[in-house]
């Protein structure tokens, strides 16, 4: 995947409309809507509790896994109940759309070897670069508007003075469990005060591609981390084990 040159921020405004990665008008995502928000009370109920209880229900409903198709619609994922950190993410943004919150995208290039601790024997089959879609909301604060979603459990510096270790990518945490107990932080803005471990990820980032109105918009211009014939031959795999799980030196026929 080559980079392309970063889009101004100032052209992403955001949108609460579906788009096909988004698809908040399915059926299933209003059952998971009814589920956290007891239905059209979803536009009632203050809107980070929304999305807090709904990153909750994602992550007790929908197994962690290594998918690779960052652009399966969240109705598909809800179906198979099972995504990757991005797909999940996407259920969560579509959650938010569908109650009145516009979302964004910030496109961020990490290191591949971020990765690493989960692929121990496998290594070299771990991209060089990973294209990352980290979410904003556009919530009714005093501060800034947009939200990231670092940041929906508490500030970064609350976050990270918790008695809690940074995420380290090397367990069975995954990136979207991590983001209710501790900071996520890709800009090296905090360290974790309670544990040698440190909540500032911005080493692994290699690119700031700006922000984009979709994660649609996103993967449009910049493609996905794997090519097509590279995600079609790596998702029968990937896509069915669980994150958190290391891979063995050698897999059974």
């Amino acid at each position: 995947m080559t980079p392309q040159p970063p889009r101004p921020r100032a052209e992403a405004a955001g949108s609460t409309a579906p788009t096909r990665i988004l698809d908040w008008e399915h059926p299933r995502v209003a059952e998971l809507i009814r589920s956290v928000a007891g239905g059209h009370g979803a536009a009632h109920r203050d809107q980070l509790d929304t999305l807090r209880r709904a990153h909750g229900r994602i992550a007790a409903t929908v197994r962690p896994v290594y998918s690779v198709q960052d652009e399966r619609p969240v109705s598909d994922v809800l179906r198979r109940g099972r995504g990757s950190c991005s797909q999940r993410l996407a259920i969560l943004e579509a959650v938010a759309r569908a109650t009145g919150v516009a979302t964004r995208v910030r496109g961020l290039l990490v290191d591949g070897a971020f990765w690493h601790p989960r692929f121990p024997h496998l290594r070299r089959l771990v991209p060089e670069q990973v294209l990352l879609a980290w979410p904003e909301f556009h919530v009714h604060r005093p501060t800034a508007p947009w939200l990231p979603v670092s940041e929906l459990f508490g500030g970064l510096e609350e976050l990270s003075e918790r008695r809690a270790s940074g995420f380290t990518n090397a367990g069975a945490e995954t990136l979207f469990e991590a983001l209710s107990r501790t900071a996520v932080d890709w800009d090296g803005a905090t360290a974790c005060a309670a544990d040698a471990v440190s909540c500032d990820l911005s080493a692994h980032v290699l690119a700031d591609l700006g922000h984009f109105d979709s994660r649609d918009a996103l993967f449009t211009h910049h493609g996905q981390t794997l090519c097509g014939p590279a995600r079609w031959m790596a998702e029968p795999v990937l896509g069915r084990r669980s994150a958190g799980t290391r891979f063995p030196a050698t897999q059974p026929g």
